[in-house]
């Protein structure tokens, strides 16, 4: 191992006060119901999740269901496994715990299952069968884990049993909901979750807009892509006659109140509802695109269109997603580089291909000097997205007052046929 590789004793001395100040802390768990007490852990400081910007954080939600039995519904990322059994321990000692479910394999739930499992001595760890194979995969066949069956129950007492529903590929292949009727409480793993660190540990405690904000920024960047599969899954529920009156996701905050509300949302943005909005989205080198970005959005607000301008210079790729969640329009320019679309605009366009938004109009824009391959690559990216074109301009070096008015003439094309207006010229809403 080279030198520079091995950790000196002052960084082995830290690492070790690091783990015993964790395992010492007095983390407490918070109690939910009578039966139920959230036991995660808080990580304010993450900022980046598979390509998603966490700007205020997450929380790794573990839930501890207290019966005659105690199960332990999902594990934590495996660096804050302390955290979770110190709040554990606050309760219940951690070997009483009989059994712990995964509801889904992601690995920041199921990061310190093993550990746990070695810590805690469960009679039996649950998954849904093709959970079974993810953490097989994931550990190497290292878990014995049993298999449970969509509709299948689990007794942890005479008065108490959970429920497994299967939620495949929300998000994930093996995802699972699990029910507990006898306080008509949901632990419904990602769905109805979102990226939001904090003390606050119910969503009637943090602002109303900041709640719509995440739970939209999360579905656009991690529930979209799954919309058609979220349409049948509240079928499901709808068909189910449960009694739903808490609702416990695996990030973020718990819904012990306004779950109508996201329930309502996730019909919304399943369906993909689009708005009289458009969504221009650009870069620039030398200040040509913005120029001509700007003069769109002119063009674009004379129709009375709502416009959201986003420059990836400031921006990131996730809130590209958010806004185009239900925008009725993007418009996408982009400086050549190389003969190659501009590096951010590349990024975002594969991002969005990935989350398979509706198709709607679209335009492109963008500026050169010795070659202007950029607009027509990102036209062929977005008909390969199946959004309509409706033109493009492109500008050599610096516009010109001449194609500052076709700029500004694609705005205006693209604001009418997102918000059409009648013969007089009276915007239609």
């Amino acid at each position: 191992m080279h030198p520079r590789c091995l950790a000196t004793p002052e960084v082995l001395q830290e690492a070790t006060l690091s783990t015993e100040m964790t395992m010492h802390q007095p983390f407490k768990a918070v109690q939910v119901t009578d039966a139920v007490y959230w036991v995660g852990a808080i990580d304010p400081n993450v900022r980046e999740f598979h390509g998603y910007l966490t700007s205020r954080g997450t929380t790794y939600n573990s839930y501890l269901v207290l019966g005659e039995k105690t199960a332990l519904i999902d594990t934590v990322k495996a660096q804050f496994k302390d955290e979770m059994m110190a709040r554990i321990a606050s309760v219940v000692e951690p070997s009483k715990v009989d059994y712990i479910i995964s509801s889904h394999a992601e690995m920041d739930h199921s990061g310190c299952l093993p550990d746990a499992v070695a810590e805690m001595k469960p009679e039996k760890v649950f998954a849904s069968k093709m959970g079974v194979a993810a953490l097989a995969a994931h550990f190497h066949g290292g878990l014995d884990v049993t298999p449970v069956e969509d509709g299948g129950e689990l007794a942890l007492g005479p008065d108490l049993t959970l429920k497994f529903m299967e939620t495949r590929f929300l998000h994930w292949p093996d995802s699972m909901f699990c029910y507990l009727p006898q306080r008509n409480f949901l632990f419904s793993q990602d769905a109805f979750g979102m990226h939001l660190a904090g003390t606050e540990r119910f969503a009637d405690q943090v602002p109303p807009w900041l709640i719509k904000h995440e739970s939209s920024k999360y579905y656009a960047n991690i529930v979209l892509p799954f919309s058609n599969i979220v349409q049948k899954l509240l079928e499901k529920l709808d068909a189910s006659g449960l009694v739903i009156n808490m609702v416990a996701p695996a990030h973020g905050p718990i819904w012990r109140s306004g779950f109508r509300d996201v329930l309502g949302w996730y019909r919304l943005w399943s369906k993909q509802t689009l708005k009289q909005s458009v969504l221009v989205l650009y870069d620039t080198m030398w200040g040509s695109t913005d120029l001509m970005a700007r003069t769109i959005c002119d063009g674009l607000s004379s129709t009375g269109v709502a416009v959201k301008q986003i420059c990836l210079s400031q921006s990131h790729r996730s809130d590209v997603a958010t806004e185009l969640l239900d925008a009725g329009a993007l418009v996408v320019g982009s400086p050549t580089l190389n003969n190659q679309v501009y590096p951010t605009i590349a990024d975002a366009m594969s991002y969005i291909k990935g989350l398979k938004p509706r198709p709607r109009p679209s335009a492109t824009f963008g500026s050169f000097g010795w070659s202007g391959e950029s607009t027509k690559q990102i036209e062929e990216a977005l008909t390969a997205m199946d959004f309509e074109n409706l033109g493009q301009v492109k500008a050599k070096y610096v516009p010109d007052h001449k194609l500052l008015q076709e700029c500004w003439e694609l705005g205006r094309l693209v604001g009418e046929r997102v918000c059409p207006q009648d013969p007089d010229g009276v915007t239609r809403f």
